[in-house]
């Protein structure tokens, strides 16, 4: 099973929790055992999995990232002025895969599945692919 879904993000840098999205999907895959890959189709933006509980850990990754690669620097050559998009979406990864156990995702206590904007406003799409086994 594939699903796409689709979200409008709202600012430069964002990580938006999807987590309740996917587990819609699998409820709706009625796959009781294997795997959900959540894949991002784009160039400046990623998904990652980390904690969904205090909101400080999102805007403290997303000020960490922006320390690491900020958005104007020197030797950026790029034409387009998005280098730190795309090296952040580097670091982020573009997909992440996670089991599902008894038709539940077999995520932590604390982990979310986040949607990560690096070069918004845009409207985003993320793919959902399903797998039994």
């Amino acid at each position: 099973m594939l699903f796409t879904g689709e979200l409008e993000t709202k600012g430069r840098d964002e990580m938006r929790d999807i987590t309740r999205e996917i587990i819609s999907v699998v409820k709706q895959s009625g796959v009781q055992q294997g795997t959900a890959l959540i894949y991002c189709p784009h160039t400046t933006a990623g998904i990652a999995i980390n904690e969904n509980a205090d909101p400080d850990v999102k805007r403290d990754v997303l000020m960490s990232l922006d320390e690491v690669y900020p958005w104007e620097h020197p030797k950026y050559r790029h034409a387009e002025g998005n280098t730190a998009s795309h090296l952040k979406s580097i670091t982020c990864g573009p997909s992440q895969t996670v089991i599902i156990q008894n038709g539940h995702l077999l995520l932590g206590r604390w982990q979310g599945i986040y949607f990560c904007e690096f070069d918004g406003p845009r409207q985003r799409q993320y793919h959902v692919k399903i797998m039994e086994g």
